[in-house]
């Protein structure tokens, strides 16, 4: 019984961790500060190793770069600037959030299971949007960046939400987003490399 249990606590931090991940492919400090601030109040538990976490100055850190991270995507140029850092930034933050669920794996399976799962979520999707907002930049002359760092913005609230609160709905959605990411970024490459032979 105690197995089963071990188990299932272990599936559910696996849930919430790539939930979290797919949030931080969205906006790296968003689901950052969303963690901080569940923990700080108490509504969701925290591994010893990550209490840094609930602490006030990491929520106070956070929320401030979280306002400064969604409104950089609505100036131009800087939200080019921050397509470049966002990848990485992504995969260390998914990373993180997802080692953040796990308490009693050990330390290298621990960040080994978070820098493949949590990492690899993040940096999928987050390449995806990076892909989206050039495509947007290239059919639009910039005009639709907003619209696409709006639902980013809004895809990372409404992920971090779901991953504190239903971890399953949240790791299918993350499952169905990295497939569409993989996808689009696939069909993305295809459309440039014919171009370039064009021209």
């Amino acid at each position: 019984m105690s197995e089963n249990l071990s188990f299932f606590s272990y599936l559910l931090s696996a849930f919430i961790g790539i939930g979290l991940a797919a949030a931080s492919g969205f906006r790296v400090f968003l689901p950052m500060f969303a963690v901080s601030l569940a923990s700080y109040l108490h509504w969701i538990p925290m591994n010893e190793h990550f209490e840094w976490l609930a602490g006030l100055p990491t929520l106070v850190t956070t929320g401030i770069a979280m306002v400064v991270e969604i409104l950089a995507y609505y100036l131009p140029f800087i939200d080019h600037l921050l397509d470049t850092i966002s990848i990485p930034m992504a995969t260390v933050a998914g990373s993180v959030l997802f080692a953040s669920q796990f308490a009693d794996l050990g330390t290298f399976p621990q960040y080994a299971l978070a820098l493949i799962a949590g990492g690899g979520t993040a940096m999928t999707i987050s390449s995806g949007f990076a892909g989206l907002r050039a495509a947007s930049t290239a059919t639009t002359g910039g005009l639709g960046n907003a619209v696409v760092g709006t639902s980013e913005t809004a895809g990372a609230g409404i992920m971090a939400v779901l991953a504190m609160a239903a971890p399953v709905i949240a790791a299918v959605i993350s499952i169905a987003l990295i497939i569409l990411a993989i996808v689009f970024g696939r069909k993305l490459w295809r459309k440039l490399k014919n171009r370039r032979k064009v021209t």
